[in-house]
C-alpha cells in the first residue's frame, strides 16, 4: 500500500470541511439556575419568546412569562421535585396551546385539555393556542339575540345577549354560582355550548356542579375546564384561556357558546403569586401593574362575529367575589369596567330569604332592551321602576300606621313582584311563563294573596292545561300584543275568581 501523499491529505480535509454541515436541527437548550414554588429561573435560552412552551428533561412543561437580559422565567405546568438547578431544558418554538373538538362536549378537563373525568382519550379535532387577539371591530356584529337565563329577575330587568359579557358580583355564598348553574340548564335543546371554568375551586364542588349538570340532563352540551384550589397556580392562571380557545373553536364554526369564568377575583390572586416570585414590581394591594389586562384580554375575546369571520359568539358570565359588599375594591371595578354590565348578589337580600338575591339598584346590563324579545319587553314594563318605588316607599313607611289606600295597595303590589322575583335553585323558567307571569303582575293578579308563590305555580299549571295556544304562541312568536294580554288577563281573572276563598 502506497504512501498518501502531503497532497493527497490536504485535499481530503478540503473537501471535508467543504462538505460539513451544522445540524440545523439541532435543538437549543438552556439549564435551571434557580427553581421554587412552581417557578424556574433558566440561563442559556437567549432565544425564547414569552409565552413559548419548554420542556424540562424530566417530561415537565413550561411557559415563559418573563424574558430578561441574561435569562428567562418560567411557570411550570406540573411538579417541581424532579426539577435542580442544572437541569436541562429545551425549547418547542410552540406558544401555549390546548387540544380542542367536538369530543370535548360531555368531559371534565385540566388546563392543559387533558380528561380528568376517567372517560378516557379525547378525540381531538384540532389545536389551538390560548392566548389569541380578539375579534377586531369589523368583525363584530350588534348583540341582539337574547341569552335566556330562566331566572325571572334578570330576563325582565338586565337581559343579557348572545355575546355579551355580563358580571356576576356579589360576597361569598349569595347564590352566584347558582346563576350560572341555572342559565346553563336553560340552554338545554336552544343549541348553545356551555363552557363552565372552576379557577380555584375545591375539588367536592367542581364534584358537585358535575352531578348537578348531570342530572339536569346538561352535561351533554356543556364542557368543564377545572383549576382546583390544590393545583400550581401557573394552571390556575391559564385555565380561563384554555376554556375561552374552547370556546373559539366553536364560535368560529357557527355556534353560540356561553363561558362562566368562576371566579376570577381567585383567578387574579393566582396571577398575583406568579408575578411576585417572578419578582415583579408589587402595585396596589400587591397586584402587578397589568392585572387589568389580565382580564381585558380575556374578556375582549367574547363577541358576536359576522357570517364573513363564522357567525358564532361567545357570551361570557365572569364572577368575582367581593368582601362585605365593596363593589369599589381595585379588581371587582377592574372587571366591572372591562364587562356590558353587572349583577349585583346582595348578602342582606340573601339572608332575609330573596333569592335570586339581585340587587335592582347596582345590578345594570348595558346591552338592555335590544337583547329582549318583543314579548319580553312588553311584559316587563315598568317593573323596575316599580320596584324601586316601592322598596323607597318601604323604607319611608316601615314606621307608619295609618296609610292611604293607595300607598297600601301600592305597597301591596311591591310585596307581590318581590315575591314573584324569588325562584328555586335548577328551576328556569321558560319565556312563556315568565311572559305570563309578568302580564298578571302588572294586571295586580297576584295583589291580596297570602302565598303569591303557590298561587303562581297553580296558575302557571292552569295556563299549560288550558292556555296552551297562549303558551305555544309566546313561544314561537316572541311577540306580544294587545290582544293576547287580553286573553292572558282573561284567563287570570277567571283562575282566581275559581281559586280566592270568599
Amino acid at each position: 500500500m502506497g504512501q498518501i501523499s502531503s497532497n493527497e491529505i490536504i485535499s481530503i480535509i478540503k473537501s471535508e470541511i467543504e462538505d460539513f454541515e451544522i445540524d440545523k436541527s439541532s435543538r437549543e437548550t438552556g439549564s435551571v439556575i434557580w427553581v421554587g414554588d412552581g417557578i424556574a429561573t433558566i440561563y442559556g435560552l437567549d432565544e425564547a419568546m414569552y409565552g413559548e412552551i419548554v420542556v424540562f428533561e424530566n417530561g415537565v412543561r413550561g411557559m415563559v412569562q418573563d424574558v430578561r437580559e441574561n435569562e428567562i422565567g418560567c411557570i411550570l405546568f406540573g411538579s417541581d421535585t424532579g426539577i435542580k438547578e442544572g437541569t436541562v431544558v429545551t425549547r418547542t418554538k410552540k406558544r401555549a396551546g390546548i387540544p380542542v373538538g367536538e369530543g370535548f362536549l360531555g368531559r371534565v378537563i385540566d388546563a392543559l385539555g387533558s380528561p380528568i373525568d376517567g372517560k378516557g382519550e379525547i378525540k381531538s379535532s384540532d389545536y389551538r393556542p390560548i392566548e389569541e387577539p380578539a375579534p377586531g371591530i369589523v368583525d363584530r356584529k350588534s348583540v341582539n339575540v337574547p341569552l335566556e337565563t330562566g331566572i325571572l329577575a334578570i330576563d325582565s330587568m338586565f337581559p343579557i345577549g348572545r355575546g355579551q359579557r355580563e358580571l356576576i358580583i356579589g360576597d361569598r355564598q349569595t347564590g352566584k354560582t347558582s346563576i350560572a348553574m341555572d342559565t346553563i340548564i336553560n340552554q338545554k335543546g336552544k343549541d348553545v355550548i356551555c363552557i363552565y371554568v372552576a379557577i380555584g375551586q375545591k375539588s367536592s364542588s367542581v364534584a358537585q356542579i358535575v352531578g348537578t349538570l348531570k342530572k339536569h340532563d346538561a352535561l351533554d352540551y356543556t364542557i368543564v375546564v377545572t383549576s382546583t384550589a390544590s393545583d400550581p397556580a401557573p394552571l390556575q392562571y391559564i385555565a380561563p384561556y384554555s376554556g375561552t380557545a374552547l370556546g373559539e373553536y366553536f364560535m368560529y364554526k357557527g355556534k353560540d357558546v356561553l363561558i362562566i369564568y368562576d371566579d376570577l377575583s381567585k383567578h387574579a390572586v393566582a396571577y398575583r403569586a406568579i408575578s411576585l416570585l417572578l419578582e415583579r414590581s408589587p402595585g396596589r394591594e400587591a397586584y402587578p401593574g397589568d392585572v387589568f389586562y389580565l382580564h381585558s384580554r380575556l374578556l375582549e375575546r367574547s363577541a358576536r362575529i359576522t357570517e364573513e369571520a363564522g357567525g358564532g359568539s361567545i357570551t361570557a358570565l365572569p364572577i368575582i367575589e367581593t368582601q362585605d359588599g365593596d363593589v369599589s375594591a381595585y379588581i371587582p371595578t377592574n372587571v366591572i369596567s372591562i364587562t356590558d354590565g353587572q349583577i349585583f348578589l346582595e348578602s342582606n337580600l340573601f339572608f332575609s330569604g330573596q333569592r335570586p338575591a339581585v340587587n335592582v339598584g347596582l345590578s345594570v346590563s348595558r346591552v338592555g332592551g335590544a337583547a329582549q324579545t318583543k314579548a319580553m319587553k312588553k311584559a316587563a314594563g315598568s317593573i323596575r321602576i316599580d320596584l324601586a318605588q316601592y322598596r323607597e316607599m318601604e323604607v319611608f313607611t316601615q314606621f307608619a300606621s295609618d296609610l292611604d289606600e293607595g300607598t297600601k295597595a301600592q305597597l301591596e303590589y311591591g310585596r307581590s313582584l318581590m315575591e314573584l322575583l324569588k325562584q328555586p335553585l335548577s328551576k328556569p323558567m321558560s319565556l312563556a311563563e315568565q311572559v305570563i307571569t309578568l302580564v298578571c303582575a302588572t294586571h295586580r293578579t297576584f295583589s291580596g294573596q297570602k302565598d303569591v308563590k303557590g298561587f303562581q305555580n297553580g296558575l302557571l299549571e292552569y295556563f299549560a292545561e288550558n292556555g296552551a295556544g297562549i303558551v305555544d304562541k309566546i313561544n314561537a312568536e316572541k311577540t306580544l300584543d294587545d290582544e293576547l294580554i287580553k286573553q292572558i288577563e282573561d284567563m287570570a281573572d277567571k283562575y282566581k275568581a275559581e281559586n280566592t276563598p270568599t
